[in-house]
């Protein structure tokens, strides 16, 4: 189909459903007709008046006739006005007065509508309001606009609210137009069958819209079946309605041709409902009510076939639809359109079309039924009982809540007493005799559903029974040795406040929902009767209409929150969404790697939300937190593949699937600063492109979903690879290797960074189809690295200035965050207003944060108190959030504060002015410091950007160290950047982005690493390096040594400092494992030994030490116990150091006996993290062997053997090699022989048979090796090695065959 032709096609459509709304739901032009003004006094009835000149009848609005108005006998919130207007009427605004003249107005009421004057149902506004204002005075108008029109004949106006210095006094006007409808009831035993004609139209659009009035909570409305089992259902289910569009025959084994979805609630509350069905091309539109649900259907509808005829309120023959609901509808239908067609006008004019079975009629009949409403835990309804009598009681009831008070009697002293109750979502029954219980019998399970469900209860001679929903299996019966009357009063509900009645009461609320069709001793109780006080007594009732309301619909949990409810509030399970909060609004997890970072998390696996709380969900990422952060994000296809035989009509085309989705993707890759991905093509007599700037021959496709001709390296747009643009291409007349078509192997390879481009999802290779012709390529991981928003910073300089943004929206849910820090005692942050409502959040005081709000119920605080002062000019984190339950305060790590929304206020936030930030233009309190990462709904925005263009304002904001530094540990020191800062660990033993990374290493026998500090004294004379304070002839007064090692050797020597005075220190473990620190300060005395020997030191576990001296005083650490003090004797000075030694002491020295037999093996094990004053020598040798004074001698690896977890974190780390990049890894490696050799089957066999034996013979040649280096350990150690030496020799195996992370040094 052509684009005009779709065009003027859809148009057609679209007028089509227009007009059907037209005559749907009548005219609404100009419907604002005065309509009763024109009444007979008839018309008006009242629950009461105070005199024949106050009586309904003298209501009329602006009248004076009779005492000016109606005035009910009793001012109290059980009196109504009501008006019957004649017929069903559109109403549109009602207007109110007081009496004239007089100090009688309402200042709040209900409006309440019917169609019989019956069964009375409460008009709400959009957010669950039900009072609507009236008056201040008696004679001004009010008048008051619906925000939905209602259709109905009877209006009830309830007062709820009038002057306290008068009494009710009220004259009303209605106003709206005359309401035509088509109507047809069906008694659930019958159906109206509609035959047409296909129309060339029907294959694009079908619309159907009908009303209906259900009196069941079950039934089929619409039904169209076709060939095979096709059919489309619409069917009343447990007072919800479901759409089922069903393929049917050996098609409904697929999930995909089947679509069922369930809309409303409460639908068999026997008033009108709306549902639309709109099919345009394979889009549908569910509308039932108010709430619409959008789908697309293209599979079902490709293949749905039907016949051409619909069927309303029932399956005519039964036998062709299996095994569906066979229940027919009972209720009524109101104007049913199909296409514009008004069917119910076919039926009553006795179209052929039309055809029908069973019986109806095209009037609407309802049951005459009242039901109550229980409105408060304090509600209750006293019956009279039928003294002297047995107990048959039986009533329907319908509630949100799992508990509640049914009925009860009181206990006579002759005879027993009953509870009835709902406990845990079951009805319950407590059979008592005075000062002790009888039985308690269960019925029933999950009867707080919403529905109706029926209860009997009786009590002949001794056998009780207890009967649910009348089923036979819900029942309970017992005998019981006692005898139950009903006594003179029954309690439904709840009971009396006042007076003594005990036995009444029960251990938890009243019960809140509805009753309706309450019989006691097999009579009907007569509720208007009871509302008309002529017998009984109740409180806090409405009588005549059920006011259950469903409070998850529409569903305000967010996020795939599940909704349960009660009668008065909503709950939000939250479980599983990666949300949090009343509403499940606010992410649990962070936006990116960065902000992982920047809480002290190290490299891993971690869940991101790129949007915050907005509609994209959480996904694993792999975050390397290197100085720069990188966020790494894997597809399904990380392997080298090989493409053979592909041309243009038969292309090879490679697709990758990634571990989020695209829109979850470009999240992520809009808030990093750079994102890249590698990608190599290798080829062999295949091109990429036929000739310059020719027809590309391969390609790629990335998230835009346009064909991309440029490759890694290059540019968008230039149909060139990185050689081409570099100008080194093996052939200078193309740009790119493999287009120079060699017959041997070659390739292009680079990154791609082109943000808006990536990621890679196709790759299409066509030109290996010739002889010889071969390509393979790799697609590395997406690479993002930084967080634009979480350092975006805007510096505020004066109180008057401030940044404006578009106006925020979040009718039903907002959250804010930032980060601030200012100097200033107070300072507004941020202000949103409309035109009543509003949103503020400022700092009110030195210690305190105020979020405020109004969203029509009146200004709201919330209020969080620090016990520091918050304008210390370092970071503080706040987060507010409102939704329509709560509004929560979050500063830094203080307990959250919040307040709870009430039930049924306004909850929509209209907001229209622009949003302020760091002032407002109404006050001139601004704030006074920096703004950072100020992120809504989700959303960052950009303040540096805007504070570019803004007086008095500065993008960015320095000063990161005076908040962040505490990250940088183990002596790393702060460095400010523009966006935030790193740690310098240029002087710290530990590496990594906050110098906590441990640097370990194993020590072979006979290593020795030399730290000289005598080759630094003339290097550094004339250098402002740290290096430069150890001078050859430099005494040193003080000294701190930390280093942690494991090991199982004894004697062995940790670490030994010489000098060139024949002064030292070693550091040895004895023969039985302790550990000995050795002073030396005077050469002609012996050396000071400091032992600490509560435990063997060699046991192959990680032991931490620290040593402190200063002077004579001498402090150890070990493991982090209490430090121990010693006094050293040999001296206070250390002269002339000249070197530090890890391992074994390989030059001449003179030290004493028990030094020298540590020696004679030096170290084998791990030391890690050696750190003497700023001086890092193992960190030296490992990682700046080159330029450091540092001699390596032996076999040194590093390794992770410092960490706790040493062996585990290793292979972990190896597991996930493909995360270990700290960022683009160019390896440029050839590809391997098997692709370059495979010119011939034979020759691929041959070359893999080498290969293996190669691979044979190397690992032969490395396991004898390995086992001769480790016999030779073995003869050097001692004969009786202890099970810890066993193990860790085992560890260094394993430690030394392979970690592709490990570094190996020899000399």
């Amino acid at each position: 189909m052509d684009s005009v032709t779709e065009i003027f096609l859809k148009l057609l459509f679209f007028m089509s459903v227009h007009n059907r709304s037209m005559v749907v739901t009548g005219n609404t032009y100009n419907c604002d007709d005065p309509l009763v003004s024109t009444l007979p006094q008839s018309s008006f009835s009242s629950s009461s008046e105070l005199s024949s000149s106050h009586s309904p009848g003298f209501a009329k609005l602006n009248r004076r006739e009779g005492a000016g108005g109606w005035s009910p006998l009793v001012s109290n919130k059980y009196q109504w006005l009501q008006i019957d207007l004649g017929e069903r009427t559109e109403i549109t605004a009602v207007a109110t007065q007081g009496g004239y003249g007089s100090s009688d107005w309402v200042t709040n009421y209900l409006l309440m509508f019917s169609d019989s004057g019956r069964n009375w149902k409460q008009y709400r506004q959009e957010e669950s309001i039900l009072a609507i204002s009236g008056n201040t005075n008696a004679d001004s108008v009010v008048y008051y606009k619906l925000q939905h029109s209602i259709k109905a004949r009877f209006l009830r106006f309830v007062p709820l609210d009038w002057n306290p210095n008068g009494r009710i006094g009220m004259r009303i006007e209605v106003y709206g137009c005359t309401y035509k409808s088509e109507v047809i009831g069906l008694d659930g035993k019958s159906c109206l069958i509609y035959t047409f004609k296909q129309e060339p139209m029907s294959a694009l659009k079908d619309v159907i819209s009908m009303k209906f009035k259900a009196m069941q909570s079950d039934g089929i409305l619409l039904h169209r079946e076709g060939k095979n089992g096709d059919h489309i259902i619409l069917e009343l289910v447990k007072g919800k309605l479901s759409l089922l569009i069903n393929l049917g025959g050996y098609k409904t084994h697929s999930s995909s041709t089947q679509i069922n979805i369930s809309l409303g609630s409460l639908l068999d509350d026997q008033h009108w409902h709306s549902v639309l069905i709109e099919h345009f091309n394979n889009q549908v539109n569910f509308t039932v009510d108010k709430h619409t649900h959008h789908f697309h259907a293209k599979e079902v509808f490709n293949y749905l076939d039907l016949d051409y005829e619909l069927s309303f309120g029932g399956i005519p023959v039964s036998e062709k639809s299996g095994t569906l609901s066979q229940r027919n509808f009972h209720g009524c239908f109101e104007n049913i359109y199909y296409n514009g067609v008004n069917v119910i006008d076919l039926a009553r004019r006795h179209k052929s079309q039309i055809s029908f079975v069973g019986n109806m009629s095209f009037l609407c009949l309802e049951p005459k039924v009242v039901p109550v409403t229980f409105l408060s835990s304090r509600s209750y309804l006293a019956l009279p009982g039928i003294s002297g009598q047995e107990v048959a009681i039986s009533f329907q009831f319908r509630t949100w809540n799992s508990e509640g008070f049914l009925v009860s009697s009181k206990v006579k002293q002759a005879s027993g007493g009953f509870f009835l109750y709902l406990s845990d979502g079951k009805v319950k029954i407590s059979i008592q005799k005075p000062g002790k219980l009888l039985t308690d019998l269960t019925a029933g399970v999950g009867l707080n559903n919403g529905l109706w469900h029926s209860v009997s209860f009786s009590a002949k001679r001794n056998r009780i029974s207890l009967i649910v929903d009348n089923d036979m299996l819900s029942s309970a019966h017992a005998s019981i040795p006692l005898q139950i009357y009903s006594g003179d009063t029954l309690y439904f509900g709840g009971c009396p406040n006042n007076g003594n009645y005990s036995e009444c009461k029960s251990s938890f609320g009243g019960f809140q929902g509805c009753m309706q069709l309450i019989s006691i001793g097999n009579e009907a109780v007569d509720m208007i009767s009871v509302q008309q006080n002529i017998f009984g007594n109740f409180s806090d009732l409405q009588i005549d209409l059920c006011g259950i309301m469903d409070r998850c619909l529409p569903n305000y949990c967010e996020h795939g929150g599940k909704c349960s409810q009660s009668w008065n509030n909503f709950y939000c399970n939250c479980n599983n969404t990666g949300y949090k909060g009343a509403t499940c609004h606010y992410p649990i997890y962070e936006k990116s790697c960065e902000a992982y970072k920047h809480r002290g998390k190290n490299s891993g696996f971690y869940n991101i939300d790129s949007d915050g709380s907005g509609p994209l969900g959480p996904f694993l990422v792999y975050c390397n937190m290197t100085d720069t952060t990188w966020t790494i994000i894997q597809h399904n296809n990380t392997n080298l593949t090989r493409i053979k035989s592909a041309n243009r009509e038969n292309p090879h085309a490679a697709f990758f699937k990634y571990s989020a989705s695209l829109n979850q993707l470009q999240g992520t890759i809009n808030h990093a600063e750079h994102c890249e991905q590698e990608i190599s093509y290798h080829c062999k007599k295949s091109r990429l492109l036929d000739k310059p700037d020719g027809l590309p021959l391969s390609w790629w496709i990335g998230r835009t979903n346009e064909i991309q001709t440029y490759w890694g390296g290059s540019l968008p747009a230039v149909q060139k690879c990185a050689c081409g643009l570099e100008g080194s291409c093996i052939d200078s007349q193309h740009y790119c290797n493999c287009n120079a078509d060699r017959n041997e192997w070659t390739s292009d390879i680079g990154f791609l960074s082109y943000k808006e481009h990536l990621p890679v999802t196709e790759i299409v290779v066509t030109d290996t189809d010739r002889p010889n012709s071969e390509a393979a390529f790799k697609l590395g991981p997406l690479l993002c690295r930084g967080d634009r928003a979480f350092w975006n910073s805007a510096s505020f300089n004066t109180e008057t200035s401030y940044l404006h943004f578009p106006t925020l929206h979040g009718e039903f849910s907002t959250d804010v965050s930032f980060f601030f820090k200012t100097t200033a005692s107070a300072g507004m942050f941020l202000e949103n207003l409309g035109i009543q409502d509003f949103i503020r959040i400022e700092l009110y005081s030195p210690y305190e944060v105020i979020f405020s709000f109004d969203v029509g119920n009146g200004p709201n605080e919330v209020k969080v108190q620090s016990l520091t002062f918050l304008n210390d000019n370092q970071w503080h984190y706040v987060k507010a959030e409102r939704n329509i339950k709560e509004a929560s305060l979050q500063v830094d790590k203080i307990p959250q504060k919040s307040h709870a929304a009430p039930p049924d206020g306004h909850f929509r936030l209209q907001l229209n002015s622009q949003l302020f930030v760091g002032g407002t233009a109404s006050r001139q309190k601004g704030f006074l410091g920096c703004i950072r990462s100020l992120q809504l709904n989700g959303i960052a925005l950009d303040l540096e950007e805007r504070a570019k263009i803004t007086p008095g304002v500065e993008p960015g904001c320095p000063g990161h160290c005076s908040s962040y530094g505490n990250l940088c540990d183990n002596g790393g020191k702060c460095r400010e950047k523009y966006s935030g800062f790193t740690c310098d660990c240029t002087f710290s033993a530990y590496a990594g982005p906050f110098c906590k990374k441990e640097i370990s290493a194993y020590f072979g026998t006979g290593t020795s690493v030399i730290y000289s500090f005598q080759e630094n004294y003339t290097f550094a004379k004339n250098s402002s390096s740290h290096a430069s304070a150890f001078y050859a002839d430099m005494t040193l007064n003080r000294e701190t040594i930390t280093f942690a090692f494991r090991t199982t050797r004894t004697p062995s020597l940790l670490l030994y400092i010489s000098s060139f005075y024949k002064e030292y220190l070693s550091v040895i473990l004895s023969r039985n494992g302790s550990l000995q620190i050795r002073y030396k300060l005077d050469s002609h005395q012996d050396p000071d030994v400091c032992s600490i020997n509560f435990k063997s030191m060699a046991d192959g576990q990680l032991q931490h030490v620290k040593i402190d001296r200063e002077r004579e005083i001498l402090f150890v650490e070990v493991n982090q116990n209490e430090r121990m003090k010693f006094i050293l004797s040999s001296g206070t000075e250390f002269n002339a150091i000249r070197s530090l030694i890890l391992g074994k002491i390989l030059e001449n020295s003179d030290v004493d006996e028990e030094t020298m037999k540590a020696n004679s093996q030096g170290f084998i094990g791990c030391l890690s993290s050696v750190q003497f004053n700023h001086i890092s020598p193992l960190k030296a040798a490992l990682q700046h062997s080159s330029s450091a004074p540092i001699i390596v001698k032996g076999r040194v690896i590093e390794s992770n053997c410092g960490t706790l977890t040493g062996l585990d974190s290793t292979l972990s780390e190896t597991t996930h090699s493909f995360a270990d990049h700290s960022g683009p890894i160019d390896e440029r490696e050839p590809l391997a022989n098997g692709i370059s050799s495979d010119s011939a089957v034979i020759g691929g066999v041959i070359a893999v048979v080498i290969f293996i034996l190669l691979c044979i013979t190397a690992i032969a040649i490395h396991i004898y090796r390995k086992k001769s280096r480790y016999s030779k350990n073995e003869k050097k150690g001692s004969e009786n090695e202890d099970s810890a030496e066993s193990a860790l020799k085992s560890e260094l195996s394993i430690q030394n065959t392979a970690s592709e992370n490990q570094k190996e040094y020899f000399f």
